[in-house]
Parts: structure tokens; C-alpha cells; sequence
């Protein structure tokens, strides 16, 4: 199936009338109110307008959505959180299934589990699981979608700790493209509930998920510390040893930026580029001292805003790092280890970089996601110890717009001879090509191939990071 789009606005019309009869939620087009919001990402550089947005208040309202779509050939989109950076929140001209009204979290202490509707953010899921002083791994901005994080594998903080995010993922209720309701988990359905844990976007429109809680907070140490820029040499060296003895309590993001205009820094900083470290402790908070001890002997920090303080707080702390509707353009890859040649080229790289609100830096992953199999989950990558991005941010009316994604994409290329081989699916852009694709899943890849084939034949979800049956 290569799919079609809704082309006239007689036709849209028609299709509305016949859809809204079936729906118990709301179905918004072009013009109406809520629209925009409906359509609203969080990367101003996407630009697509669905032809039909649904917007439902239970799983009968995703089945309606999902068996319209499959028999009136339309490309059908899921939005969680809108946070994708490829835009594959929105189907062009399509329709897109905006989750915003299911956002319910459900905490069994107990069972220390969460059940969690797909419109839920991570804020929302972290602010429930905290009253009972338990957590999953999820990211580390709170705006982004938990779905959308969870079927392309998710990570955070807590990865070190505990995985993956589908490593902690117990159950999914998930509408395949036949519309039917399927309950997947290790003891039913094992291929599909396999594939969902890495590749779940390509499989159907999830309505639930069910996780695995942690005993972790409320109160943890966390914050950001920072130091100049002239210290990179210094501070890159350090990092890696800090990564390298680290407990898994502690997970430690480096990044290399120019400082905000923020009240927290320096004015005489504002505007500098940096070396930035963002740090959550979330092991017992009487040996901080000791697992902080490497970086608090660095000395002399520019910034320091380490503090014991409520895990959702940590957990947030980089949300004003990317507003929405700034234009967004990364390139990412997974590394088992830091070399001498790869910390020098990434100094040099943010040297001479020309965007003003560019990061280059690396997320320590490297703990209990190790400890699995190759083959647990679509997921795979088990053999990644840091994520390492090159991040570009600038306004919407940037005029060196293009010339900042080739700057982009020519630090990629520098740094690429260090990876793994594979790269984080959620981070991958919409120019992004399918050997990426093929790279992100490696061995797993053909397999997945064969459950796309079984539960969505026809590619009917195909606005994502495609697999092709």
C-alpha cells in the first residue's frame, strides 16, 4: 500500500460526517477550534497538516479511528506528546489520533506497577508514581510523550539502574490494523508484545501500558554544574573516569553549550559556552558525598546547582532547554566507550561550532541495559554504554537555517567512526534514511520485518520510522 491523502474539502467533509457518527470523542478538521492545539509539535521545523484529527476518550474511539483510516486508505498517525523530533506525531493531509484526552495513571504500590493511558507526559506519569516514592525509567524531559518514549525503546536517567524503558514494560493494549483489541505480554502474544518493545509505532496505536515501578525518590540529589569551556580537556578526561567507576545510582550527562541567559548563571557567563553536567543521584542520599565525590573534586564550577530535591524536580530541570516551536536538528549514535580520539574530536567540534544554540554532548547509559540479551525485545543495542548527540537548535526565523543542518550533519560524519553501529530510534530525523533504520535494530531487524508483516500487511502505519514488511 502506498497510501492517499484526502484531497478536496468536499470530500474531507463527507468523510467527517460519516466518522463523527461512529466516534464518543471529539473529530476536529482544518478551521475548527482546537485544531491548532490538536496539531501543535514541539519541533517548529515539521510542517503538516492531518485533513482529520480524532480525539478519543477510550480504545472503542481508536478502533473506529483505526478501521476508518485502513478503509479509506488514509495515512494514520498517533500523537502522544507531540515531542518526536521527525514529526511523526502528524500524518499530512491524513489523520492523526491526538491521545490528549487519555491520560490517566493508575499506581498499584503493591504490585508496584503503573497502568498508563497513552496521553499521558512523563510529568504526568512521574507525578502519580512519586506519592508512593516509586519510578520507572522515562526520559528526562517531562513535556515528552510516554508512548511515544516507551515504543522506541526509552531512556533516562534511571537506565542505568533498570534498562531500557521496555525492559520494565509488563503489558500493552495495542488496536492493530485489522481494529482488533489485542493484549500483549511475555505470556501472550510473545512476538508481537517482542516487537512492541523497540518498534511499537509500526504495529498498531497503543491505549495502554503497564510498567514496572522502582523504589526511587521522592527526594534525590540532582541538578546541573558547570564549568568553562577552556576546561573541556580537563573535564571530558574526567567524565570518562567518573563514567567508568560510577555506581549505577548515579547517571551523569555531559554537555557541551553555550550558557543561558538564565537567573542561575553568571551574567558575566550568560552567552559562554560551557562544560555542563547534569547529574541524578537516586541511590541512598547519605552516600552522596562519596559517589559525588569525583566531580565535586573538580573544583571551581561556574554553576553549581547540585542539591538534594523532589525527583520530579530532576526530572524536569531541562525542560527550558528546548522550547517548543524552535526548529530542531540532530544526529545521534550509540558508543560503547570513550576514547582519547573521540573526546578530543568532540572538543574541537564544539569549538568551532557555529550555532549559537548547538549541544554536543554524551548520555551514560551503561548498567543494567547490558545485562539482557541482544534478543530481549526489538530494542537490541545491548552493547551501548552512551548515547553521544549533535544537537542544533535555532528560532523559526533563523536566515542560516540550512547552513546550521549541514554543520550538523559534517560533525556527524566526524564522529560516526566511533559508534556502535546503532542509534537511538526516537532521536532519528525525518531525512534519516532506512539503512538508519536497519542500523537501529541490526540483528533484529529482519525478524521485525516478518511481524510487520503479519499484523499490518498493508502498511498502515507507516508515519513513523518505517519497517516494510
Amino acid at each position: 500500500m502506498t497510501g492517499s491523502t484526502i484531497a478536496t474539502a468536499e470530500t474531507t467533509t463527507a468523510l467527517a460526517e460519516e466518522l463523527r457518527r461512529r466516534l464518543r470523542g471529539t473529530l476536529l478538521l482544518p478551521g475548527d477550534t482546537g485544531f491548532e492545539d490538536a496539531t501543535r509539535l514541539w519541533n517548529g521545523m515539521i510542517e503538516k497538516t492531518p485533513a482529520l484529527v480524532v480525539q478519543p476518550t477510550g480504545t472503542a474511539d481508536v478502533v473506529e479511528a483505526v478501521c476508518f483510516a485502513r478503509d479509506h486508505d488514509l495515512p494514520v498517525s498517533v500523537r502522544s506528546g507531540g515531542h518526536n523530533i521527525a514529526g511523526t506525531a502528524l500524518a499530512d493531509r491524513g489523520l492523526t489520533i491526538d491521545m490528549s484526552r487519555m491520560r490517566g495513571v493508575d499506581v498499584d504500590s503493591e504490585a508496584r506497577t503503573a497502568t498508563v493511558q497513552p496521553g499521558c507526559t512523563l510529568g504526568d506519569v512521574d507525578r502519580e508514581t512519586q506519592l508512593h516514592g516509586l519510578a520507572t525509567p522515562l526520559g528526562f524531559i517531562s513535556e515528552v510523550g510516554v508512548a511515544g518514549l516507551t515504543l522506541g525503546g526509552g531512556l533516562g536517567y534511571l537506565t542505568r539502574r533498570f534498562g531500557w524503558t521496555v525492559d520494565n514494560l509488563l503489558e500493552v493494549e495495542i488496536v492493530t490494523a485489522d481494529g482488533r483489541v489485542r493484549r500483549t505480554s511475555r505470556d501472550d502474544h510473545l512476538d508481537l508484545f517482542w516487537a512492541i518493545r523497540g518498534a511499537g509505532a509500526n504495529l498498531g496505536v497503543v491505549t495502554s501500558l503497564v510498567l514496572r515501578l522502582h523504589e526511587v525518590g521522592p527526594i534525590v540529589h540532582g541538578g546541573l554544574i558547570a564549568w568553562p569551556f577552556e576546561r573541556a580537556g580537563e573535564i571530558l578526561q574526567a567524565y570518562r573516569a567518573i563514567t567508568s567507576g560510577a555506581p549505577r545510582e548515579l547517571a551523569v550527562w555531559l554537555v557541551l553549550l553555550e550558557a543561558p541567559p538564565a537567573p542561575f548563571v553568571p551574567e558575566q557567563w550568560h552567552g559562554r559556552r560551557i562544560c555542563a553536567m547534569a547529574v541524578c543521584y537516586s541511590g541512598d542520599l547519605a552516600k552522596t558525598d562519596e559517589a559525588l565525590a569525583p566531580i565535586r573534586a573538580l573544583g571551581d564550577p561556574v554553576v553549581d546547582l547540585l542539591a538534594d530535591q523532589p525527583y520530579t524536580e530532576v526530572q524536569s530541570y531541562l525542560d527550558d532547554t528546548e522550547p517548543k516551536g524552535n526548529h530542531y536538528y540532530w544526529k545521534t549514535e550509540y558508543l560503547a566507550e570513550l576514547s582519547d580520539e573521540l573526546l578530543a574530536t568532540t572538543r574541537d567540534l564544539f569549538a568551532d561550532c557555529p550555532i549559537p544554540g548547538a549541544e554536543v554532548g554524551f548520555l551514560h547509559l551503561g548498567g543494567a541495559l547490558n545485562d539482557h540479551g541482544d534478543d530481549d525485545g526489538a530494542v537490541g543495542n545491548r552493547d551501548a554504554r552512551f548515547a553521544l548527540g549533535v544537537n542544533g537548535m535555532w528560532e523559526a526565523d533563523e536566515p542560516n537555517g540550512d547552513r546550521f543542518r549541514q554543520w550538523v550533519r559534517d560533525a556527524w560524519e566526524r564522529v560516526r567512526p566511533f559508534s556502535t553501529g546503532g542509534n537511538y530510534i526516537n532521536f532519528q530525523t525525518a531525512d534519516e534514511d532506512e539503512q538508519r533504520i536497519r542500523d537501529t535494530y541490526g540483528a533484529n531487524f529482519d525478524r521485525l520485518v516478518e511481524i510487520k508483516r503479519t499484523y499490518d500487511p498493508d502498511n498502515l502505519f507507516r508515519v513513523n520510522r518505517n519497517i516494510r514488511g
